[in-house]
């Protein structure tokens, strides 16, 4: 049997719960589940830290020998181990020669980056942050007019998102909204908008917007469709090409301020053009001519503005070359999912019970492979008390823990060792309170 094939997480764990005997919270789940990924041997590439090396931990708590419980994965993933080399073989005469030269080292990661996101090569790029792509883009792509001037945006999107601070330019979604009523807002407000921007994966709840029937939606009412995937590659399955989507801001695991990435779908190449402009976006063949005559590359790649700072497009290509199945990350979360409404779901006979909900969208195709949970009891206490016991997740504002486990390296023994220290957070945590 390859679980990784079933359609849902919850049949493959009876499944396996009937096949083994056992309870669907046993360990045996977790580690039959383990023997039989095809993955596992991507928990190798990456440097996965023992308890004692993360700094909150309390050894009187936790067995310092031990791996972390590393939750914090999309942006913030694992280092490969290959980053290190890749950055040892960098020297002074990088500029043209090795194996990954200066002058054109983005070239060595933009295919790769291509194929995750389900593009063509070249309507992806790799540069610049996150922030300074959705300014350089939207300079290109929001053209207001006095009866077109606004911005269709989710509530509660990322910071960085929230382009503009005035209510005639920007329309705000609440993103508790179900697709129908996304749709039905397009529909309705369309000709009053320039461009739709939403996230691919919310930040705060996790939900996996429809990216598909958002862009079809917008484009038919004339606008110009963009997301932010910061949370979505490496986290969700994307067809930005198929889908048609205008612009998308990319990201994945390269860590607080690394190098960012940009797509532009090809029938934009010859339709919008950058307003700002730098030397990288010309063409390589001319680039280094003291001429200053403009010989711009198509497409998105003629929105590179400056040389790729090559430390950050190391540990970039690592990442990148270690693929891996959105199969595996559904079965993950459902897994995950299962167990937490198993021991903490809200118990009306046990009113001083801590409990657990779950904010993220159950349906598996609503989601990536990241939770949301708010807790019972605050949650900087159940927070602190996970990083005393060897666990690395994220805290999003005062209530909200998010949880992702990253298929590369992340097994089921981690979200079922997860679980029962959990347990003792809570425990700990409500202790605290009395």
């Amino acid at each position: 049997m390859d679980p990784f094939d079933a359609m849902s997480p919850r049949k493959v764990l009876e499944h396996v719960s009937t096949l083994l005997g056992c309870s669907q919270t046993s360990n045996e789940i977790a580690t039959y589940l383990d023997n039989h990924d095809e993955l596992k041997h991507l928990r190798e590439p990456f440097l996965l830290p023992k308890v004692a090396e993360l700094p909150p931990s309390d050894l009187t708590l936790v067995d310092g020998t031990k791996e972390c419980i590393y939750f914090v994965g999309n942006s913030l993933g694992l280092q490969p181990k290959m980053a290190k080399k890749y950055i040892d073989e960098e020297g002074v005469h990088g500029h043209v020669q090795g194996s990954r030269p200066w002058a054109w080292a983005e070239n060595n990661i933009e295919e790769l980056m291509a194929n995750v996101v389900g593009a063509k090569a070249e309507e992806v790029a790799s540069m610049n942050g996150l922030t300074v792509h959705l300014h350089i883009l939207l300079l290109s792509f929001y053209k207001p007019t006095a009866k077109c001037p606004k911005i269709l945006l989710e509530d509660k999107a990322f910071p960085s998102d929230h382009v503009s601070n005035s209510n005639d330019t920007e329309l705000v979604l609440n993103s508790t909204g179900c697709a129908e009523d996304i749709l039905d807002t397009i529909e309705k407000e369309g000709d009053s908008i320039a461009v739709v921007l939403f996230s691919g994966v919310q930040c705060y709840t996790e939900q996996l917007f429809d990216m598909a029937a958002i862009t079809k939606a917008g484009q038919k009412k004339g606008c110009y469709v963009g997301f932010d995937c910061a949370h979505a590659v490496g986290n969700a399955e994307l067809k930005l090409h198929d889908w048609g989507s205008g612009l998308c801001l990319l990201y994945v695991n390269s860590g607080a301020g690394g190098l960012a990435g940009a797509f532009i779908h090809e029938k934009n190449t010859h339709t919008v053009k950058p307003l700002l402009t730098g030397w990288w976006g010309h063409n390589l063949k001319t680039r280094f001519r003291m001429d200053n005559e403009i010989d711009l590359l198509p497409g998105v790649s003629g929105f590179r503005l400056s040389n790729q700072p090559i430390l950050l497009v190391c540990p970039r290509q690592a990442s990148l070359e270690v693929t891996g199945t959105i199969l595996k990350s559904r079965l993950l979360m459902g897994y995950l999912e299962c167990l937490i409404q198993h021991y903490y779901n809200k118990d009306e006979s046990q009113p001083y019970k801590p409990y657990v909900h779950i904010i993220t969208p159950s349906h598996p195709e609503e989601r990536g492979c990241q939770l949301s949970l708010s807790f019972s009891v605050p949650i900087a206490a159940v927070f602190q008390e996970l990083e005393k016991r060897g666990v690395a997740c994220d805290m999003r504002e005062p209530n909200i823990l998010r949880i992702a486990p990253v298929p590369l390296y992340n097994s089921f023994s981690d979200v079922h060792r997860f679980i029962t220290v959990l347990g003792s957070a809570l425990a700990a945590s409500k202790e605290l309170q009395q």
